[in-house]
């Protein structure tokens, strides 16, 4: 156990905690994307800073929403991935795009709702407590009561709908459509991944599984795609071979450096939480837009 816990304090819990960060290369660092949305990348995060800051009930609001955009927005990254595999396999990147959205939705939630781990999620309302909204720290008590509802509700729906999302990309391969396979493979590892970690393990397991597995797919991504951006702002020159390495090396200790300082530091201020909440909900906002298929930016 004295490993373990080593390990989480000074691996695991940093490493999920950098990729939050990570988001800034492309958002904040690549210059085409920042022209599109400069408000949403200065005024809105210093915004909601300074509230979470001066305001108690501001913070408990957004580390709530957190707890549950987190879920909403690791479904959404596969569901991305997915989508990119599929453009590159040439298929058209607008179909297909609401039933792959709604199985990796189901996937990561349909396992919190049904399995072990539900309590630990909503147990976040209690929170509440701290400006004594008391409508809100009564969901727990609310939800432990219905847990049993929620799992069947979410088989008897869970079940038909995979069985309607593979007829449907069954028709799709016969009238043309290209399997991508790795497309395959990451849906289902993903969904196997999902129920067992968020269905059978303690939250603390499953939230170490399932964020490491997303963490590591997001630092792939933001290296293959910013790799080019992250040369020039270290002002390395790209026609050298150790060049991307380099950059490769400057990258990973800079979001490490965020990630150890705000998992590690014991450092209780408000105005420390609340820039550590506003890293997380920016990175959750802007995964949304500043990767987009459609648009052809990845």
């Amino acid at each position: 156990m004295g490993r373990e816990h080593e390990l989480m304090i000074w691996f695991l819990g940093p490493f999920i905690m950098a990729h939050l960060v990570a988001v800034v290369y492309r958002s904040h660092l690549n210059g085409a994307i920042f022209r599109r949305f400069p408000l949403r990348f200065t005024v809105v995060p210093l915004a909601l800073f300074l509230a979470m800051g001066f305001s108690t009930t501001a913070l408990v609001i957004v580390s709530v929403a957190a707890t549950f955009w987190d879920v909403y927005h690791s479904g959404m990254q596969t569901f991305g991935l997915g989508r990119i595999y599929d453009a590159r396999a040439g298929n058209d990147p607008r179909l297909g795009r609401r039933m792959d959205a709604a199985f990796n939705l189901l996937i990561y939630v349909g396992p919190i709702a049904a399995g072990a781990t539900l309590m630990d999620h909503v147990g976040d309302f209690r929170e509440f407590d701290a400006i004594g909204a008391v409508f809100f720290t009564r969901i727990p008590a609310q939800a432990e009561g219905a847990a049993g509802a929620l799992m069947w509700a979410v088989i008897a729906f869970g079940v038909p709908f995979v069985a309607l999302y593979l007829w449907s990309y069954w028709r799709a391969a016969r009238a043309g459509w290209r399997v991508s396979w790795q497309k395959v493979a990451l849906y289902a590892s993903t969904a196997l991944c999902s129920v067992w970690a968020w269905g059978f393990n303690p939250f603390g397991e499953a939230f170490v599984i399932m964020n490491v597995f997303h963490a590591l797919q997001y630092f792939a991504i933001v290296w293959w795609r910013e790799q080019g951006t992250m040369m020039r702002v270290f002002r390395l020159p790209t026609a050298k071979r150790a060049a991307k390495p380099a950059a490769l090396m400057i990258f990973l200790i800079s979001v490490f450096a965020y990630g150890f300082v705000a998992d590690t530091l014991p450092i209780h201020s408000q105005w420390f939480v609340a820039a550590v909440m506003c890293v997380a909900i920016m990175h959750f906002w802007y995964d949304s837009f500043v990767w987009s298929v459609r648009r052809q930016d990845v």
